[in-house]
């Protein structure tokens, strides 16, 4: 136990006194009082800081940095209020559907739905497939690049 403290005195008030020049005493530095330009000065730099982050976030956001990675193969496309807690959900799962029925304890799979079963189609090939007028715009555009 006297080896601790003889190694701690070494380490913590010979080595201090040891830097100081010999004979010149430390000044230690006088507190001062915390004044009302120093609390705007922090809150300021804190103000600042706040919003830099906060537009950091918001940026990511609007650049779809932060989307989950299966957030675009699975979307909600309908649904259907049966009561006042029930509910049926047309459910896009990549390129299957899935009508699924919802209560406050229970998510059941009512039927799944695949290629031309498929309700709702909003890939934008396969709309442009079914629309004539989708057809007719691209053929007038291929006439004016070839003019």
């Amino acid at each position: 136990m006297a080896a601790k403290a003889n190694f701690y005195w070494l380490l913590f008030g010979w080595f201090p006194a040891c830097w100081a020049a010999p004979g010149v005493a430390v000044a230690k530095p006088s507190a001062r009082a915390v004044s009302s330009s120093d609390l705007i000065s922090w809150s300021m730099g804190l103000l600042i800081v706040l919003s830099i982050f906060f537009l950091c976030i918001w940026g990511l956001r609007k650049l779809a940095v932060l989307t989950v990675n299966g957030a675009e193969k699975l979307r909600i496309v309908g649904g259907l209020s049966l009561g006042m807690r029930e509910k049926v959900i047309l459910l896009q799962a990549g390129k299957k559907q899935l009508i699924l029925g919802v209560t406050p304890g229970r998510i059941q799979t009512l039927h799944i739905l695949e290629g031309d079963d498929c309700l709702l189609r909003d890939d934008p090939l396969i709309l442009a497939r079914e629309t004539g007028f989708a057809q007719k715009l691209r053929q007038a555009l291929k006439g004016r690049s070839d003019a």
